[in-house]
């Protein structure tokens, strides 16, 4: 049962942000920092990607766990109220994430899965940033 009223709960939700995230923000200052530069948003892509780096051909995708329905992640609870319809979102969203990463692997774009959970520690985002360098590193070499 939910705690708060449906019209309170409805507030609550739109309030929600879609770009430029906290976790979206953590993610592109430490690229930045690493001094990797980006685009963001390419509404010419499927999906319209968080963050893009057209010359290597990268596209970073940074997923919030509770709206992309993240496997065995604390911050992916079922809500507990209108369950029917949230499963049902969270279930078309994680479709459509599956049509656009095909979509953007077909166009050649190698696709990065950041999950806000990661986020949280520098611990946890450290191996995905060691992967993004790694495949940078080949790309600039003239591999993949």
């Amino acid at each position: 049962m939910d705690t708060v009223s449906p019209s309170q709960r409805s507030y609550n939700m739109s309030r929600i942000k879609s770009k430029d995230t906290t976790p979206e923000m953590i993610v592109r200052k430490t690229l930045y920092k690493m001094g990797i530069r980006y685009r963001i948003h390419a509404g010419s892509l499927p999906g319209t990607p968080d963050i893009v780096i057209k010359k290597y051909k990268l596209i970073i995708d940074v997923r919030g766990c509770f709206w992309h329905g993240h496997e065995n992640c604390k911050f992916s609870s079922s809500p507990k109220s209108n369950t029917s319809y949230w499963s049902k979102k969270i279930k078309r969203n994680k479709e459509r994430d599956m049509i656009n990463l095909q979509e953007l692997e077909k166009r050649g774009y190698k696709v990065f899965v950041i999950w806000e959970c990661q986020t949280k520690t520098e611990n946890s985002l450290l191996p995905e940033f060691e992967k993004i360098q790694k495949y940078l590193s080949k790309k600039k070499s003239g591999g993949y």
